[in-house]
């Protein structure tokens, strides 16, 4: 038989995450967000349930072609525009939109050949400072592009750096909303700012768009003409550990499962896995789950990192290594069928991450924050040789 490590994708549940994004966004559309493969979920396995969204946005005119070919005909966003002059051609063939965060990019407008003008989206860099013109020169950008037989329609957009944190959060927010409204208000075209932190965090917060010198400038809401939900369409929680994913009302759309291989009763003082890393202080069953950093979960999880044994909350002990680790079965005694206790022995499911056959749910978010990380990374980094399901 295979080996039974296995990542199942639930597509009932990205459709409630969409549901409760629409909640926040309003009026606005949505685009769905599908970078880096889905966040790691596969684009053909959430495609069907993601139909209700209003556009697909994503990085690569690979991912591009196979939205397409999968029968969609609506907006796609290319979220990093075109990296070189022939990436519009295909933009062209494709009739994809995409962002201009740069002056080499309107250069490359400005030489293209096409029947068909190009809608794009010009980016504002409003503090993040990775991608887009400053308010400043920001004006000048989109009078280039204006001037452009080339661009058909230009939207506005930014991001915002720090919408996953509480208070400070929303002042930085605010700052940024109101650096672009300033920049922007006398602009022409649709506005798109929200990213899944900035909907669920604080798109219902009573957030004003204001100008620079406090009189508003606009009345619209923050959640504007597009909304761009990520890491929340697939269960993660934008804003962990501030909030959490059942606090905003999202399911796991990913379940990584393995099972217990072997269990083995070490006495006190004795070490597990490499390193010696973890030393028995008293009796104790370990299990050993048929998952390791080559299957993708991380190698610095350490003792203590969170895991679902038969449905029942426990901990990973000493070292992931390449192909398993150990978790703790609690001491041999608490573990007998005659104190009620489950007997766990190979075959037992482990999950670690997502929702138990028990319907019991560990959060991505939990399992990355004790290993130093985010879920996001977590998700992206499923190993090609875990099968999905």
């Amino acid at each position: 038989m295979p080996r039974p490590i296995v990542a199942t994708v639930h597509p009932e549940a990205i459709r409630t995450n969409l549901v409760r994004a629409r909640l926040s966004a309003g009026d606005a559309r949505l685009w769905a967000v599908v970078k880096a493969n889905a966040y790691g979920h596969g684009i053909e396995r959430v495609f069907d349930a993601m139909r209700s969204a209003d556009g697909f946005a994503l990085l690569d005119l690979d991912e591009a072609q196979r939205v397409r070919q999968l029968g969609w005909r609506g907006p796609v966003l290319l979220l990093e525009g075109a990296f070189e002059l022939r990436d519009l051609e295909l933009c062209s063939r494709l009739g994809l939109w995409h962002v201009v965060h740069c002056n080499e990019q309107i250069d490359m407008l400005a030489t293209h050949k096409t029947q068909v003008p190009h809608r794009v989206f010009l980016k504002m860099n409003t503090g993040m400072n990775r991608l887009g013109f400053r308010p400043a020169p920001f004006r000048a950008a989109w009078m280039r592009l204006n001037a452009l037989p080339q661009v058909e329609e230009i939207s506005l957009m930014t991001h915002f750096s720090d919408a996953d944190r509480p208070t400070p959060g929303h002042a930085a927010v605010a700052d940024q909303v109101a650096a672009f409204v300033a920049a922007t208000h006398d602009l022409p075209g649709e506005r798109s700012l929200c990213n899944s932190a900035a909907l669920l965090r604080h798109a219902q917060a009573g957030l004003t768009q204001s100008g620079s010198a406090g009189q508003s400038t606009s009345h619209a809401p923050l959640t504007a003409d597009w909304v761009r939900p990520g890491i929340a369409v697939y269960g993660g929680a934008p804003d962990h550990p501030h909030a959490t994913s059942a606090g905003w009302g999202l399911q796991p759309a990913m379940t990584l499962a393995s099972q217990l291989i072997a269990v083995q009763e070490v006495l006190p003082g004795e070490a597990v896995g490499y390193g010696s890393t973890f030393r028995a202080e008293r009796p104790i069953r370990i299990g050993v789950v048929a998952c390791g950093y080559a299957d993708g979960y991380p190698r610095h999880a350490p003792t203590g990192t969170p895991v679902l044994v038969g449905g029942v909350l426990t901990r990973v002990v000493g070292r992931v290594s390449m192909d398993m680790l150990t978790v703790d079965l609690g001491p041999p005694d608490d573990r007998h069928a005659s104190h009620g206790q489950p007997v766990y022995g190979p075959g037992t499911e482990v999950v670690l991450w997502g929702r138990s056959r028990t319907g019991t749910v560990l959060p991505v978010d939990e399992v990355a924050a004790a290993a130093g990380t985010i879920g996001y990374e977590l998700l992206c980094a499923v190993a090609p040789r875990v099968k999905f399901a």
